[in-house]
């Protein structure tokens, strides 16, 4: 049986639609995501935690939750918003409904919504906070609920690992070297975790909040940084850590990961308009003159004019609006992009990355002993 809910924004917009997924009330950050396909891979992005996110794509819920594709075993994202929700999927693969899975980790959904006119009014105005509740709850009665709620900044905290995890390498393969890199999780996607392992990487999971004398006990041959949720400077011990790892080992971070090294180094990052979401940016790699289409999920961007009193160069710029994609630093074998290699949803253009990271690795490593 279907029940109304509605969203009432920030500035007193209300959607009204129909629930699915978890019957609860939330306020969360509202955003949108371009993507055509992999909502499973969104929902279950820790770095949509406190956020309610809305799929442009129009329908959602029709190759149902296969096992294999999570990237995180406990799902964070604070809600989905959709257009039409299709609780009977087709897919072979499938093992659940999108809406058993936000059942059980307490995520509410609303369908129904005019999503077009929802995605230019966030364009429009920007990111702003909403609330998720029953139809009947007063548009006076939410928006105090929403200006008495602030959107927690303990994301990072709440969706790191709790201890040191051990992903050995994919051992059906056989490689020419083998690396250990210790992978800081500030909010790690799984398919990064993959796409080491299959080119012979041995990845120690560290928590966010462990020091930089502790990850190199661990002897790595290379240090990443993880993505993850929220504003870069709310996590300033990662940032320390960071630079007390500058020169020390290779390292390599993606999305937040990308924004804490700039910091680490004396850049800035600032909170864009809207953020970037979805899986179609294109991206201009200054160092080879190609066009890459990207995978995206942040809400901040390292401010370019910052990196000129730094040691870093810009290797990558977004061809939309000419953000910061991608920095180095050569004489650190330090690197970092602003999008996803990994893709999972999105496409595989920037595989490369991994590669060039174990080459750094490699370099560093015959330079040391």
């Amino acid at each position: 049986m279907k029940y109304t809910k509605k969203l009432i924004l920030e500035n007193g917009d209300e959607f009204y639609g129909f629930g699915f997924g978890a019957n609860t009330v939330k306020v969360c950050e509202i955003v949108f995501n371009t993507s055509m396909v992999g909502y499973q891979e969104i929902i279950s992005d820790p770095s949509y935690t406190y956020q309610a996110v809305v799929m442009t794509y129009p329908l959602i819920g029709n190759y149902g939750m296969a096992s294999d594709d999570y990237e995180t075993d406990i799902p964070t994202i604070g809600a989905l918003i959709v257009r039409e929700y299709n609780d009977e999927p087709s897919s072979f693969r499938s093992s659940r409904t999108l809406d058993d899975v936000m059942k059980e980790y307490n995520i509410p959904g609303i369908e129904g919504v005019d999503t077009r006119k929802l995605n230019r009014l966030i364009r429009d105005l920007g990111s702003m906070k909403v609330l998720i509740t029953d139809a009947r709850t007063p548009l006076d009665e939410g928006l105090e609920i929403i200006k008495s709620t602030p959107v927690p900044n303990d994301a990072v905290s709440r969706v790191s690992s709790k201890r040191i995890k051990l992903y050995p390498k994919n051992k059906d393969v056989k490689f020419d070297e083998e690396f250990h890199v210790v992978a800081v999780d500030c909010g790690m996607k799984q398919n990064i975790v993959r796409s080491m392992n299959a080119r012979g990487i041995n990845v120690i999971v560290v928590p966010w909040d462990t020091d930089y004398e502790t990850i190199l006990s661990l002897n790595p041959d290379g240090v990443f940084l993880s993505n993850g949720p929220g504003d870069p400077e709310d996590v300033p011990k990662v940032i320390e850590t960071v630079r007390n790892l500058i020169g020390k080992t290779p390292i390599f971070g993606i999305c937040l990961g990308h924004q804490i090294l700039s910091l680490a180094y004396g850049a800035k990052t600032y909170k864009l308009k809207f953020g970037h979401r979805g899986g179609n940016h294109p991206v201009k790699n200054q160092k080879t003159d190609r066009i890459e289409i990207t995978s995206q999920n942040h809400s901040y961007a390292v401010l370019d004019e910052s990196i000129k009193d730094t040691p870093l160069c810009i290797t990558h710029v977004n061809l939309l609006d000419g953000t910061v994609e991608g920095v180095e630093c050569k004489k650190d074998s330090a690197f970092s992009v602003q999008y996803h290699p990994e893709s999972a949803p999105g496409p595989q253009d920037s595989a490369y990355l991994f590669d060039d990271f174990i080459a750094n690795m490699k370099s560093f490593r015959s330079r040391n002993t």
